[in-house]
């Protein structure tokens, strides 16, 4: 897949041990995939952040996992229960990888997509005011 890469994403990505990098490449390319206009940048300093009007995820490697933030406002569907924390928080909910653990592909680009929906259609504050 070829899609427009910051360098300053790589960089955060090629620091990590080698189970981390993995996994961190496998969600940016399954963002990516979600939707060809999505755009990488940095945020907090360090921290990689996946765009497309407004934030669909970012990623956070900590010592024993890697954490997917889903920014979402709670909205997005999880009928296969790939959420791991955050269930009742107000901005974003979070997958937490360990190593050696598959990451549901099918679901996480469901998600991917119905977050970028929701961005494109006013975010998940205006939709949750609707709603």
């Amino acid at each position: 897949m070829t899609y427009t890469r910051d360098p300053r994403v790589d960089a955060y990505i090629d620091a990590l041990p080698e189970w981390q990098q993995d996994i961190c490449r496998e969600v940016r390319d399954l963002v990516h995939e979600a939707d060809p206009e999505l755009a990488e940048t940095i945020k907090r300093t360090v921290r990689p952040y996946f765009v497309l009007d407004g934030n669909v995820c970012a990623l956070l490697a900590a010592k024993k996992h890697v954490n997917i933030f889903l920014y979402d406002g709670a909205i997005v569907p999880d009928p296969e229960g790939i959420i791991t924390s955050g269930h009742d928080n107000k901005t974003a909910r979070m997958i937490s990888v360990r190593q050696g653990e598959a990451i549901n592909k099918g679901a996480l680009l469901a998600m991917f997509r119905q977050i970028i929906a929701n961005n494109r259609a006013g975010g998940w504050r205006k939709l949750k005011e609707q709603g």
